[in-house]
């Protein structure tokens, strides 16, 4: 049978529980870093949970609230119910996703579902509905001895390579199993270019469902790891000289069942909303950062020749923009954003994403010509000639990018923004402050 249902009320999934024999049941969410959280409760508190009813310490939480006003509820989305796929001697787990609510049950400013919902339901005022396809890359690696993550890697892969040189194919097909298993349509899965680095894809959908996903995944996919003795990573860029891990995000807006991005009359198939939406993903590309590339790692992958774009362009070939437009048109028409990287919180990525383009729209933004050429191989000069910026160069640039953008901010609103903001700027005081292996190798002798 399925793990995941098509009906949505609370006694059909308690009716569930019981002939399923599941045991427990996790409350999950994400907090402001996108760290997946849970409150898991037994089989006897299970309609109390389904009722939204149970509370928990928001201040413990990073970005929640302060401990004068701890007190949370977890509001449980229905739909979103799903049983794991394994089970132990000490029973089987079903999990739903949950919103942050206030005490007195209205919804928590400092939720990121919450904020993902509040930029869908502006979307759907335009008659319109926010799709999303994300790849996800991820590393695995071997544990020590004293199973603690090392970054030694489990084979010498590349692109596409098979078994024996691909040595996480059995770990990657476990996920593939589970992932399926727990209702994901995944679409593709192979090794990624670099040694032990792996993508699976997934098909694409609306935007919170997407990102339950991706949150989903994430959780999956590390637990598969360690049963096969390894650690898989999300970080951006855990070793140096090979491509980072991105979680390039494709997007497109459907209305009435037609994708409002394609337009077949036009020179290169685009239609003029989906030239303001990119627009607006250009003017606020700088400002995104600060959310979809959220930590001090994030932007030593954003660097060139490394596969990850640095120029703020868009381009309908190449894959060194910000920017790409696949070849596909009809409902295949989107924008590919290339800088995301799968340590964002999805909730805010998407939010801010959806936001920026909105913007362009609105604002009939012009995007400026598709640059088609290598923009890697483009020297400084023909780069100020055609008027090309870059992405912020480091965490706090991106910080300080994000403070000067109204648009985005609005999209996070007041709560979490500020609870972005100290958080970045914490984590960027903390790495500036800590003496690094590099400068030890070329300073402790040296000077």
């Amino acid at each position: 049978m399925t793990s995941s249902v098509n009906w949505f009320a609370k006694e059909d999934l308690l009716q569930m529980c019981a002939a399923e024999r599941i045991r427990f049941l996790r409350l999950q969410f994400t907090d402001v870093n996108g760290v997946n959280k849970n409150v898991e409760v037994p089989e006897r508190q299970f309609e109390k949970a389904l009722d939204g009813k149970i509370m928990f310490d928001g201040s413990s939480i990073a970005g929640f609230v302060r401990i004068e006003e701890s007190d949370m509820l977890l509001k449980p989305d229905l739909k979103t119910f799903l049983i794991f796929p394994w089970e132990d001697q000490r029973g089987r787990v079903a999990r739903v996703i949950c919103d942050i609510a206030n005490p007195d049950g209205s919804p928590f400013d400092g939720c990121p579902r919450t904020a993902l919902k509040k930029m869908t339901a502006r979307i759907s005022e335009m008659g319109c509905v926010a799709m999303l396809g994300p790849e996800a890359e991820f590393f695995l690696f071997q544990r020590n001895p004293d199973g603690s993550p090392s970054t030694t890697t489990h084979d010498r892969g590349a692109y596409f390579d098979l078994a024996p040189i691909d040595k996480g194919e059995d770990c990657r097909r476990a996920i593939v199993n589970s992932l399926e298993q727990m209702g994901f349509e995944v679409e593709a899965a192979h090794h990624e270019c670099g040694a032990g680095q792996h993508e699976i894809d997934f098909k694409y959908d609306e935007a919170v469902a997407t990102a339950d996903k991706i949150a989903t995944f994430k959780f999956v996919v590390r637990k598969v790891a360690l049963d096969f003795g390894l650690h898989a990573t999300f970080m951006p860029k855990p070793l140096k000289g090979i491509a980072g891990s991105g979680m390039h995000t494709h997007i497109s807006l459907f209305k009435n069942g037609a994708n409002v991005f394609d337009d077949p009359a036009s020179e290169d198939g685009l239609s003029e909303m989906a030239h303001h939406f990119i627009g607006g993903l250009l003017r606020h590309a700088r400002a995104m950062c600060a959310i979809t590339n959220p930590t001090v790692n994030s932007y030593k992958r954003l660097v060139p020749e490394f596969e990850a774009p640095t120029n703020i362009v868009w381009s309908l070939r190449n894959r060194s923009p910000l920017l790409r437009i696949p070849d596909q048109r009809g409902n295949g028409s989107r924008v590919e954003v290339r800088n995301p990287d799968p340590s964002c919180n999805p909730y805010l990525a998407f939010a801010t994403m959806l936001a920026a383009g909105l913007d362009g729209v609105a604002g009939r933004i012009d995007p400026g010509p598709a640059i088609n050429k290598n923009i890697f191989a483009m020297s400084q000069r023909e780069k100020a000639r055609l008027k090309i910026e870059e992405l912020p160069v480091d965490l706090m640039d991106a910080v300080n990018c994000l403070r000067r953008d109204p648009v985005v901010r609005q999209a996070l609103g007041n709560h979490l923004y500020d609870a972005i903001v100290e958080s970045r700027t914490h984590e960027w005081a903390d790495y500036i402050s800590t003496v690094h292996q590099w400068e030890l190798d070329h300073y402790l002798v040296r000077h």
